[in-house]
């Protein structure tokens, strides 16, 4: 098993940034994929970004392309998404996400098998 736990939310103003980690124990993390999605009031969960178990590989919604950088740490297992130029339409919860076999993407989220319980980014007009 895996467990993750997300740190660095909060408020922001319109085009400031934030970093968000999450901290992985458990089982050998460098062999999982890692990632982020958020969930807004009254909408559905979103994939948001994602990551190989290397780090070398990355994907990004398109809403997110540009603005946010997803890396990781093995040494230190941590998975971390820089998001800059933050708008208030990414105010959400963000959760991480981990697993060995299912991609992580929107359809998938039922598959994911390792989430954190969430930290909220609010972004403010």
């Amino acid at each position: 098993q895996v467990k993750l736990v997300e740190s660095g939310g909060g408020l922001v103003q319109a085009g400031g940034s934030l970093r968000l980690s999450c901290a992985a124990s458990g089982r050998a993390f460098d062999n999982y994929g890692a990632g982020w999605f958020r969930q807004a009031p009254g909408k559905e969960r979103e994939f948001v970004a994602a990551t190989d178990w290397s780090g070398h590989t990355t994907y990004y919604a398109d809403s997110v392309k540009g603005r946010f950088t997803i890396s990781r740490d093995n040494a230190n297992n941590r998975v971390y998404l820089l998001m800059n130029s933050l708008k208030p339409e990414d105010t959400a919860v963000y959760y991480c996400a981990a697993d060995q076999g299912v991609p992580l993407t929107t359809a998938t989220i039922p598959l994911i098998s390792h989430w954190g319980q969430g930290t909220q980014v609010t972004v403010s007009s």
